[in-house]
């Protein structure tokens, strides 16, 4: 049982570092990479020590394009050669999450054990362990897992190696910023069922590797004014 493990990284060091520590608990057989995303000089220092000290690797964007952040679909793409080239699902974790020591090894298990799988989600909660952003639309389910056609977010997610096999990130659309919707779309068009395990919970702090995105929650007008006229949160 193994997955590359993998966490875009644009600033938030703090929150970054909280996710790297966690995933380097976590049981199972991983390997791990961190995208830094054109981050400032303090915060690619600060994750070259973590490097040191938690031994993963580290890739910085600046050596795989030239375009300016967010630089998503390079990411995903860079990820999917190598987890083929290593026969491995892939597993994204997003640099404001905050996995268990048996998270990831639950989603690789589930995987596994159900072949038809294509993206496998954790459940996103607060502090307070209530369903919270990108699954309030499951907030009252009462089960255990559900398979969905909605979106699975990105936020704790595991891409199957057969998914992987089927659809080429390379076809992603290079107008975009964001592909949760878009990749949750291909592996159901490709056979696949989607899953978010609700007993598999992560700690989530909405938007804290983008705090710009909180604009939508606390001043929507400027939110949409930054969505629409400078192009930025495309999905």
């Amino acid at each position: 049982m193994s997955a590359i493990v993998i966490t875009p990284v644009k600033d938030a060091l703090a929150a970054t570092l909280t996710t790297i520590e966690a995933i380097q608990s976590a049981e199972g057989s991983l390997e791990y990479r961190v995208y830094n995303d054109y981050s400032s000089p303090e915060t690619e220092e600060g994750l070259e020590q973590g490097a040191r000290q938690y031994n993963f690797q580290l890739i910085h964007l600046r050596d795989l394009t030239d375009t300016p952040s967010p630089n998503y679909k390079t990411v995903l793409q860079h990820a999917q050669k190598h987890a083929l080239a290593q026969k491995c699902s892939l597993i994204i974790v997003e640099s404001d999450v905050t996995v268990k020591k048996d998270t990831l090894r639950k989603l690789l298990e589930f995987s596994e054990q159900h072949p038809g799988t294509g993206m496998v989600g954790a459940v996103t909660v607060d502090e307070n362990d209530k369903v919270n952003f990108p699954y309030l639309k499951f907030k009252d389910e009462k089960a255990s897992l559900i398979h969905t056609k909605r979106s699975l977010s990105f936020c704790c997610t595991l891409l199957s190696h057969r998914f992987l096999q089927t659809y080429n990130f390379a076809n992603l659309d290079t107008s975009k910023d964001w592909f949760d919707t878009h990749i949750s779309k291909k592996s159901f068009e490709n056979g696949f069922e989607n899953v978010v395990l609700m007993d598999t919970r992560v700690l989530h702090r909405p938007h804290g590797s983008r705090p710009w995105k909180l604009l939508k929650y606390t001043n929507p007008i400027q939110y949409y004014l930054n969505k629409f006229f400078k192009g930025r949160d495309k999905i």
